[in-house]
């Protein structure tokens, strides 16, 4: 369980919907006082609304993540309205085009980068001094199982974007060491959630070099997927005392539909440079 958060400020972006909107009204039953952040305005006042009805505290702003000088204002008008966020969870996310690279609509491929990785890179640099200042913090970036699959067809900039974002969280992780201050990503689980309807939907449209995601899209189907608690389950434990030492980590909810892959776990070879 989570060490006391009473009191703590929480940015969640990507909460007007999915996982998002389900870490918010954890984060908000625990007593965090929960920034809720989207491009969707009407969308995040009724999860604003649906948590002060359950007596917890919420405030939306929305913004754009993935332009900088949007995070910018946030940062001005959450310190403002709330004071220095303890927590950060990058929840935001698009799958972006399914398509070979040859044929791929470049500017939905950019967006896919920009919202998946420039976003995150751009809250995390944004809320982490505050964090360092006040010797605590947690930084939970959502990443996915597709990071760690060899590459194949058509899913080059979902992919290529949550391998960045495991990449720029990890330089994070190591600059943070010793701070009080943690990042780490997570694989939710295979959820059937609103982006897997539109996974659903673009693969039915495609020929034989999609099969795979309608194998997919039909496995999430039949096995019912996993339960979005679990990554909100995820998500507090990060928050415990015990949870102060996992830093750098790629992460897996319990008991997940798809088995653990190995990321960077295993023990590190020397570089030669170093003694």
């Amino acid at each position: 369980m989570p060490s006391s958060l009473q009191g703590k400020i929480a940015v969640v972006t990507g909460a007007s919907r999915g996982l998002g909107r389900r870490v918010a009204m954890r984060l908000a039953g625990h007593g965090t006082h929960v920034a809720l952040v989207s491009r969707n305005a009407a969308q995040l006042r009724e999860v604003e609304r649906e948590i002060k009805a359950k007596g917890g505290a919420a405030q939306s702003f929305p913004s754009e993540t993935g332009d900088a000088s949007s995070i910018a204002n946030l940062k001005s008008h959450i310190e403002q309205s709330l004071g220095e966020p303890a927590i950060l969870v990058n929840a935001a996310g698009i799958f972006g085009p399914i398509q070979l690279i040859k044929d791929s609509d470049s500017a939905r491929w950019i967006e896919t980068i920009t919202t998946n990785t420039i976003g995150p890179y751009l809250t995390c640099r944004t809320f982490v001094g505050g964090m360092i200042r006040h010797h605590w913090g947690r930084i939970v970036n959502f990443t996915s199982a597709a990071s760690l699959h060899p590459p194949g067809p058509l899913n080059s900039a979902y992919a290529t974007s949550k391998v960045a974002l495991n990449q720029m969280t990890r330089h994070l992780a190591a600059e943070l060491a010793g701070t009080g201050v943690t990042a780490n990503v997570i694989h939710p689980g295979d959820v059937k959630t609103d982006m897997w309807a539109a996974i659903r939907d673009e693969a039915n449209t495609l020929g034989p070099e999609a099969e795979a995601y309608r194998l997919w899209v039909d496995w999430v189907e039949q096995t019912g997927g996993d339960d979005p608690e679990k990554a909100a389950d995820l998500v507090l434990d990060l928050m415990s005392d015990e949870a102060a030492n996992v830093n750098g980590q790629f992460l897996w909810i319990k008991d997940g539909k798809q088995n653990p892959l190995p990321s960077w776990g295993e023990p590190e070879s020397t570089q030669p440079w170093r003694k």
